[in-house]
């Protein structure tokens, strides 16, 4: 649904200058094309194939596909027969047909202010290519899976473009992860290889990589899947000279067996330790050394449109993750198009997303989709309160950034600190602001239109998942009028629906579950290894769509409103209540910082509202603070929605990502000490003292 005129009233139509500039131009233009993009999708994405370059092209129809399992096999493809690589057009093009080889690529910002590095396109193809012909040596080959564990370095962009130059899928595994998560993966994508790390600093805390990573391999050893080869980045120790093939540590980067302090730039900058490393000659190999004397020539492997890419674990309902599975064509298409129109892309851009390259928004919109368009970003390795809360800002002035995205859960942590860390920075460069991940809270999305973006940088607030490969739902800059919350309108080729629990589309303003009724070039293929999994998560509830697994509402000016995850949903009394909207509703309190929702059993009910609030620092949870959520719940929402129990949360349990893990909460919440895996919190510690503070009154 689409509405037929942009709507006048509750909107915001930040852009300025933008709108004189845009790739799509006015919301009429919008919706022809949206219109053209749906209804001939083969002509739509056909004229923006031309730009990139096929080896052959594809036969049959361009777009192909079943999402109806009544009916058969679920399967979609795109541009069946077409023959490419994506590294060649990421680079390759860039460097030689559009004559960017002296285009930075990357501005690299370490954890440590200072510790910083520039990549060109030419210097990021030599290396690219240099490594590619490391991974031939050591006999990976088209269809072979590698998993990388690393942190945000150069040379983990190096690491997944050598893998696909030679067909072979990349899996990366997050830098956070635990040894087990590691392992699981390993065991469940069959990988032949592991790239990673000695070890990385996040803030003040040091992350022992390796030490992890052998864990891993050693725990594959046990389930009798032995790794053969695992090769090193020495990142914190200094590359000297090639490793002996002895079980000694790398050398390290400095001789620091304490922490000291030194002047440097007018900083107090810390000269951190540098773990010992373990060394198995059987094994590993380190980076540097497999670079001496390799070519900087490595011929691209030519592969079909519908060949595996990458393969990506995502959490499941079952506990175990499931194995995303992209192809090359129509995801290379997608994310730059999606990266192009949505931060309205231009060339003199620094674009800087704050993501991990760990996750779906690190693949899609840090390495491919700013890649296939010639543009420059910036990879940042650290925290954004380290060494204090004003680092982003710094860094967006440093780099003069242009486009800035990042997650919700980054905005609500910096509104804790006020307006002033942001404003002893200009940000006169920001021109498009960004939002990932979850939706935001209309008040933290006008604390970063307003203090950010001082109100003029429009908002993308976008909704997608790891397995649409890319934004599905989303402003564009200066063409769809923005309402805070909101993920506005679809992409182009997407056709979304909001259906009931008999799985009847609902016209108008409705609310339900959110689904897809046709593909898009880049949506997942499958879930490694398991097709039937695939099936059953995605198409089986209501055949004939890809169903997201998220509730929607839409307004009467055709918005769509993400509600949050349909398990995350509470029926109260026979009330379908949103626990986004609840969340809300509390962080709309001048006191409140951030707040997660759960649910407990409820004799009378059915189940009751368990509320956790993180307060503004200065502020001390009190009985007069409680009685005014729980009123301002109820005026915001209604009485059903008041909350039995409101509970003081100094700090929340989130994992690495920043995604708040409310099955914990809904432990603490009903007092089970049994919490099942927690190796992806960020910050465990946490879980103990909310114990601690749980409600009286509380069983």
């Amino acid at each position: 649904m689409i509405p037929d005129k942009a709507p006048k009233e509750d909107v915001f139509h930040a852009g300025g200058d933008l709108k004189k500039e845009a790739h799509v131009p006015n919301f009429e233009k919008y919706k022809e094309l949206y219109l053209k993009s749906i209804e001939h999708p083969d002509e739509f994405w056909g004229d923006i194939a031309k730009d990139f370059y096929w080896k052959s092209k594809h036969t049959g129809q361009f777009m192909d596909y079943n999402f109806d399992v009544t009916k058969g096999e679920i399967y979609i493809k795109c541009m069946e027969g077409a023959t490419t690589n994506i590294c060649y057009n990421v680079l390759d093009c860039n460097v030689h047909e559009r004559r960017l080889g002296d285009k930075v690529a990357f501005y690299w910002e370490g954890n440590e202010p200072g510790d910083e590095m520039t990549v060109t396109y030419r210097e990021l193809l030599q290396q690219v290519c240099q490594f590619a012909n490391v991974l031939k040596s050591q006999g990976v080959k088209k269809g072979d899976r590698v998993s990388i564990y690393m942190p945000m370095v150069v040379e983990l962009v190096v690491a997944m473009l050598a893998c696909v130059r030679i067909g072979a899928v990349h899996s990366i595994v997050f830098a956070g992860f635990s040894a087990e998560s590691l392992c699981e993966r390993i065991l469940d994508s069959q990988c032949s290889l592991l790239i990673t790390a000695d070890g990385f600093y996040r803030g003040d805390k040091l992350i022992n990589l390796k030490v992890i990573a052998d864990d891993a391999l050693q725990k594959c050893r046990d389930r009798s899947f032995p790794v053969q080869r695992c090769i090193m980045l020495k990142h914190l120790s200094k590359e000297v000279e090639a490793i002996p093939l002895s079980s000694q540590s790398p050398p390290a980067k400095r001789p620091c067996p304490d922490l000291q302090q030194e002047k440097q730039k007018d900083r107090v900058k810390k000269v951190r330790p540098v773990p010992q490393v373990p060394w198995n000659p059987e094994v590993d190999q380190c980076w540097l050394s497999l670079l001496s004397g390799v070519s900087e020539e490595c011929e691209p492997e030519w592969c079909d449109s519908e060949d595996p890419l990458f393969i990506l674990y995502t959490s499941g309902s079952t506990g175990k993750p499931k194995g995303v599975l992209h192809t090359i064509g129509g995801y290379m298409l997608y994310v730059a198009t999606t990266f192009k129109l949505v931060f309205d892309y231009h060339p003199d851009d620094v674009y800087w997303c704050t993501a991990d390259i760990g996750w779906i928004t690190g693949h899609s919109y840090i390495t491919y989709g700013p890649l296939a368009n010639g543009a420059t970003s910036v990879l940042f390795e650290g925290l954004p309160t380290y060494p204090d809360v004003s680092r982003m800002w710094e860094i967006v002035d440093k780099y003069q950034v242009t486009k800035f995205y990042t997650a919700p859960t980054a905005i609500r942590l910096l509104m804790k600190y006020g307006s002033e860390p942001v404003q002893k920075y200009k940000r006169d460069s920001l021109k498009v602001l960004g939002t990932v991940g979850e939706p935001i809270n209309p008040e933290a999305w006008q604390w970063y239109y307003s203090v950010v973006g001082e109100k003029r940088c429009p908002v993308v607030d976008t909704f997608w998942q790891t397995e649409t490969g890319g934004h599905v739902l989303t402003p564009l800059p200066a063409a769809t009028p923005m309402k805070p919350g909101s993920a506005t309108f679809p992409f182009f080729g997407v056709v979304p629906a909001i259906l009931n629990e008999s799985g009847e589309e609902l016209e108008g303003p409705s609310e339900g579950y959110l689904v897809f009724k046709q593909p898009w070039p880049g949506v997942m293929r499958t879930v490694y290894g398991n097709h039937q999994r695939f099936e059953t998560t995605y198409f089986e509830q209501f055949p004939g769509y890809y169903v997201t697994g998220d509730g929607c509402r839409r307004d009467k000016d055709g918005y769509y409103w993400i509600t949050g995850r349909i398990d995350d949903m509470l029926n109260v009394s026979g009330h379908l209540l949103s626990t986004a909207e609840v969340e809300s509703a509390l962080v709309e309190h001048e006191a409140v910082v951030e707040a997660a929702v759960v649910s407990r059993p409820h004799p009378v009910k059915g189940e009751s509202l368990y509320c956790f609030v993180t307060l503004t620092d200065g502020v001390s949870f009190s009985r007069t603070l409680e009685a005014q959520l729980k009123k301002q719940v109820r005026e915001k929402i209604g009485a059903i929605a008041t909350p039995d129990f409101i509970q003081n949360a100094p700090g929340l349990p989130k994992t690495r990502s920043g995604k708040i893990m409310r099955r914990v909460l809904r432990k603490i919440a009903r007092n089970e000490r049994d919490l099942g895996d927690v190796s992806t919190l960020a910050d465990s510690s946490v879980i103990e003292l909310l114990f601690q503070n749980r409600c009286c009154g509380a069983v």
